[in-house]
C-alpha cells in the first residue's frame, strides 16, 4: 500500500493536485494524508475581533481547517467511490517544512504530491515558494502538479540528467513504480553542458538499461543558459507526460532554481514534475 502526503491550502490549485493524485493511483491501494499547515500570521485582525472570549484563536483556526478538510474528503469519496483509497485529514500549527517532515516520518510517507502555479511571463518564477522549499528541504520524492494540469495518461516520461553522479536504484523507486504501473516509455535525456562527464554518462546508460526495458536514450549538447528552453522543447516535441530528475548539488534542478537564470529565462513547466533525492 502506498502512502501519499497531499499538502493543501484549500486553493483551487492544491485541490487540483489532490484530484490528480487520486486519478494517478486509481488502481493502487493508497493511504492519502491531506495536510493543512496553519500559521499565526494567516489569522487577520478582523478574524481576531470576531473570536469570543471563550474561544482561542488557535482553536478557531484549527476547527475551520478541519471542517474544510472533511468537506474535501467527503467530495473525493463521493466522486471517485474507490475502495482502494483511504483518506485521513491532518491540521498542524507549525513551520510548514517542519510539519511536512514530521508527518512524513511519522506516517512513513512514500511520495509528496502538491500543486504549483508554475511559471508566468510576469512573475518569472517557476513554483510557489512552498513547493520550492519542500523540493529543496525534504528528503522524500516530490511530484509537483502545475496549475490546471489534469491526469490523462503516463505513456511517456522523461528523466533528465547531466551525468554528474551515479544513481542509486533505491532513490528512483517513485519513478520505477510509476513507469511500471503505466508501462510508460522512459526517455533518458542526457544533457551535456560544461560539466559533462562522458565516463559517468556511459555508466548511467548501463544503469538505466538494466533497470528499465522500455526506454530511449537521447543526447543533447547545450549551453547552460539554453537548458530550460531546450528541455521544454523536448517535452513538447515528444508529447512527454511527466518530467523527472534527481535533486542534488550541481544538478539541472539546482540551476532550475537559480534566481538569476530563472529571471532571465522564464521556463514554463506545464507537465507534472517529479523530483527525487540521491543523497
Amino acid at each position: 500500500m502506498k502512502t501519499i502526503l497531499l499538502p493543501t491550502d484549500f486553493s483551487k490549485n492544491s485541490i487540483n493536485s489532490i484530484d490528480f493524485a487520486v486519478e494517478l493511483f486509481k488502481d493502487i491501494e493508497c493511504k492519502f494524508y491531506l495536510l493543512n499547515v496553519q500559521k499565526a500570521s494567516s489569522f487577520i485582525s478582523d478574524d481576531m475581533m470576531a473570536v469570543t472570549s471563550t474561544t482561542t484563536i488557535y482553536n478557531t483556526i484549527i476547527d475551520a481547517a478541519k471542517k474544510s478538510l472533511s468537506n474535501i474528503i467527503s467530495k473525493l469519496k463521493k466522486r471517485y467511490k474507490n475502495d482502494k483509497h483511504r483518506f485521513y485529514s491532518m491540521v498542524d500549527y507549525d513551520n510548514f517544512i517542519d510539519s511536512i517532515n514530521q508527518v512524513s516520518n511519522k506516517n512513513q510517507v512514500d511520495l509528496i504530491i502538491m500543486g504549483t502555479k508554475g511559471a508566468t511571463g510576469l512573475q518569472k518564477v517557476i513554483f510557489g515558494s512552498n513547493t520550492v522549499r519542500v523540493i529543496q528541504r525534504c528528503n522524500l520524492p516530490v511530484l509537483a502538479i502545475p496549475d490546471n494540469c489534469t491526469f490523462s495518461n503516463l505513456n511517456k516520461v522523461v528523466f533528465t540528467t547531466n551525468n554528474l553522479t551515479s544513481f542509486d536504484a533505491t532513490r528512483l523507486i517513485a519513478l520505477t513504480d510509476l513507469v511500471s504501473l503505466y508501462d510508460s516509455k522512459l526517455h533518458v535525456l542526457h544533457v551535456a553542458d560544461e560539466n559533462h562527464i562522458a565516463q559517468k554518462q556511459n555508466k548511467n546508460v548501463d544503469f538505466f538499461n538494466a533497470l528499465f526495458t522500455n526506454l530511449i536514450h537521447d543526447y543533447i549538447d547545450i549551453k547552460a543558459k539554453d537548458m530550460y528552453h531546450v528541455v521544454h522543447k523536448y517535452i513538447v516535441r515528444n508529447d512527454i507526460k511527466m518530467l523527472c530528475m534527481i535533486g542534488e548539488k550541481h544538478s539541472f534542478l539546482e540551476r532550475l532554481f537559480n534566481k538569476h537564470l530563472v529571471e532571465t529565462f522564464a521556463f514554463s513547466i506545464d507537465v507534472p514534475f517529479l523530483v527525487m533525492k540521491n543523497n
